[in-house]
């Protein structure tokens, strides 16, 4: 089903760029305005100026922050900053990560495959994607003819890690840093065509399940067809035919979800309690540790409440049938069954009374990965009711996904995000 191919890539000059980490960053869209002016900051050719450059007043249609990361560039390839590999390569990583107190490694490839719309069943979504978001990216890849940052997708199996261990075995790696976070980032070039071939026949069965890129894995999407249109010779093998992807097993020990917690502003706390009573069994906790742990533990589809200046957080499980009577009709089974999904549709959509506008105002329902925060955003007044989650498992995603439905919007967050900057995939 998936066509995996290596690439020649390009990547940062090891000879001029000695220390990767000051050039490195998280993908584009978990970037804040603070944490862009440190990038920027950091190194005068950190790729924060190709994926996230700064708008300015003066802007125009010839001169705004597209252009000018076409100019960085092309200006860094020439100045030997950026360079292409001789060979064609495929690209394994290890990224080593503290989580809960504990050393964890996720294992990944990073490859080009074939586009695929979603009808196809090879390529599958599991979230909703924003049209400003994708018109964006449209703009950026046109200027620059390339893929920046690599889409975070899955596969199921194991077979494919051991094949890419087993090649790099006894080698130190091509790239060996530590991130802006900390985190330890490894990366082996792999150019023999025997191992190509052998992960190119073990993906050519498999289905590939996007966990973070849904934006940049449409808007190239967009970008063939774009190109196609213009391109009177355009063939099956043009590069644009192809994406970045970074590959990791579903089974890689891993592969953590976090969950992405909700601060919501502008809500109507007054009788919240007494119209969650209609659907939910209602705990209160004086102690945050203990409502924490008990949430851990909770019954399927519990959900934590922290509401404005209240010094107690809640528990609400929902009541035995109560989403099969209020949504059979409008959810399938495997929606209803999703902590966002008791969430989005009973509590913010039924008992809060927000529309689909309002879900999606990022003024009004802010995210965090940290329970702590949303609950001390909502004691502390900064929003109304922060409700705290436990994460979404990738059984989860995977059986969404494969019978071709959308999750809530932010129904996970895959932690560490890909890193952008060790390989970028030229489109020319």
């Amino acid at each position: 089903m998936a066509t995996v191919i290596p690439f020649r890539g390009i990547s940062y000059n090891l000879e001029k760029i000695h220390d990767l980490s000051t050039v490195t960053t998280p993908p584009y869209d978990v970037i804040s305005p603070k944490e862009q002016e440190a990038f920027y900051d950091c190194h005068p050719q950190n790729i924060i100026r190709l994926i996230l450059g700064k708008k300015t007043a003066q802007d125009t249609a010839d001169d705004n922050s597209h252009t000018r990361a076409a100019r960085y560039f092309k200006e860094w390839r020439e100045q030997k900053i950026l360079i292409q590999d001789a060979s064609p390569a495929l690209y394994h990583t290890r990224i080593e990560f503290p989580i809960n107190g504990q050393l964890m490694q996720r294992f990944g490839l990073i490859a080009l495959v074939r586009l695929e719309t979603f009808d196809k069943g090879i390529v599958l979504p599991h979230e909703h994607t924003f049209s400003k978001i994708k018109v964006e990216q449209l703009e950026l890849m046109k200027a620059c003819h390339a893929n920046f940052s690599p889409i975070f997708s899955l596969y199921s199996g194991n077979g494919i890690s051991e094949i890419l261990k087993t090649a790099i075995a006894g080698r130190q790696p091509d790239m060996d840093f530590k991130d802006s976070p900390g985190h330890r980032q490894l990366l082996w070039r792999i150019t023999d065509p025997k191992i190509h071939d052998a992960v190119s026949h073990a993906m050519s069965d498999k289905k590939i399940y996007i966990a973070d890129g849904h934006h940049r894995y449409e808007t190239a999407l967009n970008y063939r067809k774009d190109l196609a249109s213009q391109t009177p010779d355009f063939s099956p093998n043009h590069p644009a035919n192809f994406v970045l992807m970074y590959l990791a097993g579903m089974n890689d020990p891993g592969m953590v979800i976090l969950p992405a917690h909700r601060m919501v502003k502008q809500a109507d706390i007054a009788e919240f309690l007494n119209k969650a009573e209609d659907f939910f069994k209602i705990s209160a906790f004086g102690d945050q540790a203990q409502f924490l742990s008990a949430l851990q533990t909770s019954p399927v589809n519990t959900i934590g409440a922290a509401i404005k200046h209240q010094s107690e957080c809640y528990l609400l499980t929902p009541k035995p049938g109560v989403m099969d009577k209020l949504f059979s009709d409008e959810l399938p089974e495997s929606l209803r069954g999703l902590d966002v999904s008791v969430l989005t549709h009973l509590i913010l959509m039924k008992i809060l009374g927000l529309n689909q506008a309002q879900l999606d105002d990022e003024h009004l329902i802010t995210y965090s990965s940290s329970a702590e925060d949303a609950i001390d955003a909502a004691k502390s007044g900064r929003g109304d009711i922060s409700f705290i989650l436990n994460p979404t498992k990738i059984e989860q995603v995977r059986q969404v996904a494969e019978a071709g439905l959308i999750m809530p919007r932010k129904s996970t967050y895959f932690y560490p995000k890909v890193i952008t900057g060790q390989v970028i995939n030229p489109l020319f």
